[in-house]
């Protein structure tokens, strides 16, 4: 029913799917031979901002005119859809096997309307693939030989996805995070030796242009940076921006790589490392438009695996009613400029909520930990009790023994 109700809403609204189009005009760039970066997509003024690898995989599109290729895309995401909710509850390893499937059906039903999974169905977006790709990579055993490849691949796409690489290493991943750098490397060696030209300008240029993605400023930019901006009513934050950026890569990715070393002490452990740092990305990333952050399936995953306290359960719940608000879109402003006091917080709402899932996180990791190294020296105490008690059973029973026998009492 809530699919069907989405459908038909979709319907009624419409949905120009201009992402959808850009990356059509990026296939076709590569198909004619022409330059790949200084393509504009018509009527839009919208520039290629992937890798040249991004670009190549954007070739079948042009096999299609529009119409049909518009039913293709909207039918691939709702395929990617259900299987990020697969492999979100697969991660959360909740609920049990027998009933992974009704979840994840019940689970595709509601998160259409998460506002990150509408929007990239509106845009015609690639984000559900880029997630499914890392998701694949953390559900897999540590001594799986293809581990890193997802992230390889969607780093090759999408250049982001690159903070989980650093993540598998600071975890003791070594050969995934390996696999991940030599599948990011071969995907580029394939986009240099078909489009050399363009891939020497992305890497030496369009990389480094922030201008070419968009405005920072506007409210469809939920990343740190964004929402410095608006407070301030800049584009460009400078300095003030800048630290809050690297006070947050650091509290995110140290809450991350101790998630991820913490296995023994906090259940879940690992999950959270990845969504952890999925959520410091977000954050940390000059501009993270609201679809970019579909990373909310996993995270609301997890919540609900572990929502059997009231403040966790809160806690869902308020993330839950975030994500499914929609409520920067109804921030008044002027492309992001003039943003009143009692809007800045609507208008970032994403920010301050992934801020404060890695300092709760952070603060049960401590809590873990501090627990366990209490355990670990009661546990101590008790077997230097214990040993102690024993050392002096031995001495009195050697007294005895000497009472006993006049020969061992006369031993010096």
């Amino acid at each position: 029913m809530s699919v069907a109700a989405f459908v038909l809403q979709r319907h009624l609204h419409g949905a120009n799917m201009v992402d959808m189009l850009v990356y059509r005009a990026e296939g076709q760039a590569v198909v004619n031979g022409d330059d790949l970066y200084a393509m504009r997509l018509p009527g839009w003024d919208l520039p290629a901002t992937y890798p040249p690898f991004a670009a190549m995989l954007f070739v079948p599109s042009t096999w299609f005119d529009v119409s049909p290729l518009r039913v293709l895309v909207t039918l691939g995401n709702y395929a990617l859809l259900g299987l990020a909710v697969h492999l979100s509850l697969k991660l959360a390893g909740w609920p049990a096997r027998r009933y992974r499937t009704a979840a994840t059906v019940l689970g595709a039903g509601l998160a259409v309307w998460l506002e990150p999974v509408y929007t990239t169905f509106q845009y015609g977006q690639v984000n559900l693939g880029i997630l499914c790709l890392v998701l694949w990579d953390l559900t897999r055993p540590d001594r799986s030989r293809f581990k890193g490849v997802g992230i390889g691949l969607a780093t090759a796409i999408k250049i982001t996805p690159g903070l989980f690489t650093v993540y598998l290493f600071l975890t003791g991943r070594i050969r995934a995070a390996f696999v991940s750098i030599g599948t990011f490397l071969a995907a580029g060696l394939i986009g240099w030796i078909v489009l050399p030209d363009a891939t020497f300008g992305f890497w030496t240029k369009y990389l480094w242009d922030p201008s070419r993605v968009g405005v920072t400023v506007l409210v469809d930019n939920q990343s740190l940076r964004g929402a410095v901006c608006r407070l301030l009513d800049v584009n460009d934050p400078g300095l003030v921006g800048l630290t809050a950026s690297a006070l947050v890569a650091a509290l995110g990715l140290g809450v991350a790589v101790l998630a991820g070393r913490s296995a023994r002490v906090l259940r879940r452990a690992d999950a959270w490392g990845g969504v952890c740092a999925a959520l410091t990305a977000l954050l940390v990333s000059p501009i993270s438009w609201t679809h970019h952050w579909v990373w909310c399936i996993p995270l609301l995953a997890l919540l609900a695996a572990e929502a059997r306290s009231t403040g966790r359960r809160v806690l869902l719940g308020v993330t839950a009613v975030v994500f499914l608000s929609h409520v920067m879109w109804a921030v008044p402003h002027r492309w992001g400029r003039g943003v009143d006091w009692f809007w800045q917080l609507p208008g970032s709402i994403y920010p301050p909520m992934a801020v404060a899932v890695l300092v709760v996180i952070g603060l049960r990791l401590y809590r873990a930990r501090r627990q366990a190294v209490a355990a670990s020296a009661g546990a101590w105490a008790l077997l230097g009790a214990k040993l102690d008690h024993e050392h002096e059973h031995d001495r009195d029973h050697g007294d005895d023994d000497r009472d006993r026998d006049p020969a061992l009492s006369n031993r010096t």
